[in-house]
C-alpha cells in the first residue's frame, strides 16, 4: 500500500475510497461499469475472478447493501491491497481477497468454500498482440495467455447457482471467443451490451452477460454512449460512473 500520506482514489463521487499503489495501473471506467452491470440483490453472494486490487468489487459493494464479494486475484500483492481496500471502506466482513490462479484447482477448491454463488463477473486480461505493457503489473492484468477466455468462463460459471449469471467486461475482438466459452458452459447466448466511446462510433469495449442454465439466442441491447460532446461524458455516463446508478442490460 501507499504511505500513510498519499492521497487516495476516489469512485462513485466519492462512496468508493481506493489505493491503488500496488496496481500498477489506474482504475478503468471498464471495472466500474462492470460492477455496474452485475444484477446482484442485498443478500446474494458475488464472485469474481481478475479482482485486482478491488475496484469493481467495491464500486458492486457501494452499489448494494447486503451483498457480499469475494474476490480472486493471481498476484498476492494484488489481492492482499483490495482486501485492505475493502477494510478502508469498512466492508471487511462484506469482502474476501483469494490469491490464487484460477486455473489450479486449489485455488477453484477455495472460491467453491465460500459459494455457491448468485453471480460471476471479471474484466479478464485481453492484450495478445503488439508490444507488451511495461509493467509487470500491467502485463499480469492485461496480458492473456494462450488459454484465452475459456479458464475464465468456466471458472465463473461453474459455481454460481442456476439462474444466477455470468458477467464479462470484454474488447468488441474478442466476442466471438466469449460466445463459444458460454456455448461450453451452461450459459445461454445471453445480452450484448455496447459501450460506444461516442455516438456514431463503433463500440470498443462491450459488456456480455448470461444466466446459467438458460438457453436463449444473442440479444443486442442499445447500450450506453460515454462521450458526448467535448469528450466530457455523458449525461447517463456520469449517472453510472458517479452516480452509482446500476446498468439495466436486460
Amino acid at each position: 500500500m501507499s504511505a500513510p500520506d498519499a492521497p487516495l482514489d476516489t469512485l462513485l463521487g466519492g462512496r468508493v475510497r481506493l489505493d491503488q499503489a500496488a496496481a500498477g495501473q489506474r482504475a478503468s471506467i471498464e471495472a466500474v461499469l462492470l460492477a455496474a452491470a452485475v444484477p446482484a440483490r442485498s443478500g446474494e453472494a458475488v464472485l469474481e475472478a481478475g479482482t485486482g486490487v478491488g475496484t469493481a468489487a467495491l464500486c458492486l459493494l457501494a452499489r448494494v447493501p447486503g451483498l457480499s464479494v469475494v474476490g480472486v486475484e493471481s498476484d498476492p500483492a494484488q489481492a492482499a491491497a483490495a482486501a485492505e481496500n475493502a477494510a478502508l471502506n469498512g466492508w471487511t466482513e462484506r469482502f474476501v481477497a483469494l490469491a490464487g490462479d484460477i486455473a489450479q484447482p486449489a485455488t477453484a477448491r477455495a472460491a467453491a468454500r465460500h459459494g455457491p454463488y448468485d453471480h460471476a463477473m471479471a474484466n479478464p486480461p485481453w492484450f495478445g498482440t503488439g508490444t507488451a505493457p511495461r509493467s509487470a503489473a500491467r502485463r499480469a492484468a492485461r496480458q492473456a495467455d494462450e488459454a484465452g477466455l475459456s479458464p475464465w468462463v468456466r471458472f465463473l460459471a461453474r459455481r454460481v447457482r442456476p439462474g444466477g449469471s455470468v458477467t464479462l467486461v470484454l474488447p468488441a475482438f474478442l466476442l466471438p471467443e466469449a460466445l463459444a466459452a458460454f456455448r461450453t458452459e451452461r450459459l445461454g447466448a445471453g445480452v450484448l451490451f455496447p459501450l460506444w466511446p461516442r455516438a456514431g462510433v463503433a463500440a470498443k469495449r462491450v459488456i456480455l452477460a448470461a444466466r446459467i442454465a438458460r438457453r436463449s439466442p444473442l440479444a443486442i441491447a442499445p447500450g450506453l454512449v460515454l462521450h458526448g460532446s467535448g469528450g466530457r461524458f455523458t449525461a447517463e455516463a456520469e449517472a453510472v460512473l458517479r452516480g452509482g446508478e446500476p446498468i439495466r442490460i436486460g
